[in-house]
């Protein structure tokens, strides 16, 4: 899968950072260097291959301008996590106080399985509050003064510190898919399970259990693949998840909850990419299905998305004929992630769209 020698060299720093070992990645030129930079910057994994970079002997190191311009935007990303840490304390010591237990869902929660947590780039701050999602705003707009938009589909949404806060009463669309929903169900009886408690600025926050964690971060990369893209981010993610929590994961509920909503494929295929792209032991998932064409039609699509794959900004029925064009181009990913009928499945989200065009749902 790394017939290209670009790809090839991303992999090797990712294998090796991932790991915490030296790279070997032979020589590159100034160029090739920049055209390395630009795609591990595409795949939301700047940060992330820097620990291998950093520890690249002179003569196979990048030039020293793109050495030093790597190494700030690496800062930028410590900085921010720094931020959103800082932040996470501040609402879990504001809703602790009124007894509101606070679960990091994705970034400064998953960063914690990388060797460098802070290097692992985090947008927005996703939380579960296991149901009281609006008595949480309610305290953030009288204690804060700040303004709660509350017309997303599966959460509500806020900007403290200049960070995106999205405060989630469903973890996944449901209106859009019935599989969705099917989904939904699943990972809320999951939610309830006890997971683990870690402290931030010594405030208490817990992280989602390893069985809820499996399902919720397949789902979502499922449907942000189905949607458009995902980058290699996604998948050093699920290889750094898996490689911390195997032990723990029931593999034979996950795998049947993805094979009741048609997401098994997808799942083999970023199981396939984890091993054999970004060097997750075999021996930390069980036995599953091989199917090259579709693993390296996956990566293709990972690494360099189709043109019509992604939608231009525009809302309510000026959006109708981008998402046609989008969804005819994805529908191949939309088999491998959805049950539903291809059709049906696109009137009613776009149908969704136009009726709340504050709204982006995520498929297809």
């Amino acid at each position: 899968m790394d017939d290209n020698p670009l790809y090839g060299a991303l992999f090797a720093l990712l294998r090796a950072a991932l790991r915490q070992e030296r790279a070997d990645i032979g020589t590159l030129s100034a160029s090739g260097w920049q055209e390395l930079y630009a795609l591990a910057n595409r795949q939301g994994v700047l940060s992330i291959a820097w620990e291998a970079v950093a520890g690249l002997p002179g003569q196979q190191a990048p030039p020293r301008e793109l050495r030093l311009n790597w190494a700030y935007n690496v800062r930028q990303v410590e900085a921010r996590y720094r931020r959103q840490e800082r932040l996470i304390a501040r609402l879990a010591r504001l809703f602790g106080a009124h007894g509101i237990p606070v679960m990091l869902l994705k970034g400064c929660g998953l960063a914690r399985c990388y060797p460098t947590p802070e290097r692992r780039p985090c947008g927005d701050i996703d939380l579960w509050l296991a149901g009281r999602c609006r008595q949480a705003d309610a305290l953030v707009a009288q204690e804060w003064g700040l303004q709660v938009d509350t017309h997303k589909r599966h959460h509500t949404t806020f900007v403290a510190d200049g960070i995106l806060v999205e405060n989630h009463y469903d973890f996944t669309n449901v209106q859009s898919h019935a599989s969705n929903r099917r989904i939904e169900s699943e990972l809320k009886r999951l939610a309830r399970a006890a997971g683990e408690t870690i402290r931030i600025d010594g405030e208490p926050v817990l992280l989602p259990p390893a069985d809820f964690n499996a399902l919720f971060l397949l789902r979502h990369a499922g449907a942000h693949f189905a949607a458009g893209k995902i980058g290699l981010r996604h998948v050093a993610d699920w290889v750094q998840f898996v490689r911390r929590y195997h032990a723990r994961i029931d593999w034979e509920l996950l795998q049947r909850s993805a094979r009741a909503v048609h997401t098994h494929r997808f799942l083999d295929c970023l199981n396939a990419l984890s091993v054999d792209c970004l060097g997750l032991e075999p021996d930390c998932i069980p036995p599953f299905e091989r199917d090259e064409a579709l693993e390296r039609r996956v990566l293709a699509e990972i690494l360099a998305p189709r043109p019509g794959s992604t939608l231009p900004g525009a809302r309510g029925l000026r959006l109708l004929w981008p998402r046609l064009r989008r969804w005819y181009a994805n529908r191949w990913k939309h088999r491998i992630v959805y049950p539903e009928r291809l059709l049906p499945a696109f009137f009613h989200a776009a149908w969704g769209h136009i009726v709340k065009p504050g709204t982006r749902p995520p498929h297809p």
